[in-house]
């Protein structure tokens, strides 16, 4: 990109005297500009000739879904956008803030402001691209070497310079964060890029092995050790040798699992049931969790031997409710990879993408997967629109309260689905014995006549977070 007044700059705007003086204006200035009056005009001018710059008005022909923003960070992801509209709007502006455009203004704009803004749009420009320029082979921004991690909130700049400088290290992890927030995608990206990567990601879920069975299950058992051991049987840490371990949800681990866990992390070293001869391996910890594992220290239902153990690296995840702009990044993402075979969905409503910044996501990044992935299958259009999205983000939208533990009316259920009522009782029932029970998973389980596994499953079906009821 080029900072000197001549670069060329494209403005887009139905009305002809704003564009007439605008442009004048701007070639005083010393700028190359080309002048169109609809969003068409303006994506041809693209296709034909190379430009620094874009101005362009919202309401205008062929923009009344914002096309040209679209299609121009689609196409031109390098060339800086301003917008110009008359007519504001929190949607159109939460769509600017989503596809990076470098400045939103109101009219009328006065020239000095307009000009400034120019300027500092270019010279950003200019100086990313020169940025570009020096980086060494290989080498790419993080968001590019890490695709998966979706996110430009500061919590997420930092989470992702912390993941790139711990993944060459073989030192142990901690992840923490609420139910949702994606502890596992930030753990195989940890290994994706680690000196491990061409061995076995093992992901081992603390609440699907009963108690009784983690000795043999984690470290494997020999023919005839006990009743049922039919054959040998290779454990899970022998099956990720020179790999990662990632044990998930170990907040739940039990205490007597926990102390066989620690031995095998000191000396990476185990026994198979029924063997007498040890096994030596050699694999990397990540832990993940939705606990605060100090206070379970303090409380003495974790192991603060353990606990330092794992936690040499600590990665906290923020909840998607704190993370801005990111609900937009992320939906605009899950959009194509969740939406039926065959489907003519491609975008979100206004409405929609205001309720998605509104809404406080007790489930996290989990619960609007499984939000856009009802509304993409239900859309009628190739948009999705309020009535697409499930009751609780409804209720969000027209003003009402995200749905509590004990109140889900006979009103809010008379328009919904046998299976949508079926579905809120059950959330509702569930929440109640959380907080019944103050976050107690094996109190709660109880209760319900279920097994703790049984009981995880379902908190995680519904987006649920037990810590949230605990604290």
């Amino acid at each position: 990109m080029n900072l000197s007044p001549s670069a060329r700059i494209l403005i887009a705007d139905d009305e002809p005297l704003y564009l007439r003086t605008t442009g004048e204006l701007l070639r005083k200035a010393g700028y190359t500009c080309v002048c169109v009056s609809d969003a068409g005009a303006a994506l041809q001018a693209l296709h034909e000739a190379p430009f620094d710059l874009i101005l362009s008005d919202l309401n205008m022909p062929g923009n009344l879904k914002l096309e040209l923003l679209h299609e121009g960070r689609g196409n031109w992801p390098q060339i800086p956008m301003i917008v110009i509209t008359g007519v504001p709007s929190v949607p159109s502006a939460i769509e600017s803030v989503r596809l990076g455009i470098a400045d939103y203004l109101l009219k009328p704009v006065k020239f000095e402001d307009l000009l400034g803004s120019v300027r500092r749009a270019l010279a950003q420009s200019s100086t990313t691209s020169q940025a570009a320029a020096v980086v060494p082979d290989g080498q790419r921004p993080l968001s590019e070497t890490y695709p998966e991690i979706i996110g430009r909130c500061p919590q997420m700049v930092e989470l992702l310079d912390i993941v790139d400088r711990v993944a060459a290290v073989d030192t142990n992890i901690l992840i923490t964060g609420e139910s949702g927030t994606g502890k596992e995608v930030i753990a195989r990206a940890i290994h994706r890029h680690s000196p491990r990567r061409e061995n076995r990601f093992q992901v081992i879920d603390c609440t699907a092995i009963p108690e009784s069975l983690f000795e043999s299950a984690l470290f494997g058992h020999v023919k005839g050790s006990f009743t049922g051991a039919v054959r040998d049987q290779v454990g899970l840490l022998s099956q990720c040798d020179h790999g990662t371990a990632f044990f998930d949800e170990l907040g739940e681990l039990p205490s007597t699992s926990q102390a066989k866990l620690l031995r095998a992390i000191q000396e990476q070293t185990f026994t198979p049931v029924g063997q007498s001869t040890p096994i030596q391996v050699d694999t990397r910890f990540i832990c993940a969790t939705n606990r605060n594992l100090e206070m379970e220290v303090a409380a003495g239902r974790f192991r603060r031997d353990l606990f330092y153990r794992l936690g040499v690296i600590h990665i906290e995840l923020p909840p998607l409710r704190d993370r801005g702009d990111d609900v937009l990044l992320l939906a605009e993402r899950f959009l194509p990879q969740l939406k039926p075979a065959n489907s003519t969905v491609s975008r979100f409503s206004d409405s929609v993408l205001q309720c998605f910044q509104q809404y406080d996501w007790p489930g996290n990044i989990r619960e609007l997967r499984n939000a856009i992935e009802r509304a993409t299958a239900l859309a009628r259009t190739d948009c999705v629109e309020i009535g697409d999205l499930p009751e609780a983000l409804r209720q969000a939208a027209s003003g009402g309260t995200r749905k509590s533990a004990d109140a889900s009316s006979v009103s809010a259920l008379k328009n919904a689905s046998r299976d949508e009522a079926i579905d809120s009782a059950e959330h509702a029932y569930l929440a109640s014995l959380l907080e019944k029970h103050v976050g107690n998973i094996s109190q709660a389980a109880q209760q319900a006549g279920l097994s703790r596994q049984g009981m995880h499953k379902l908190l995680k079906k519904h987006g649920i977070a037990a810590a949230d009821y605990r604290r």
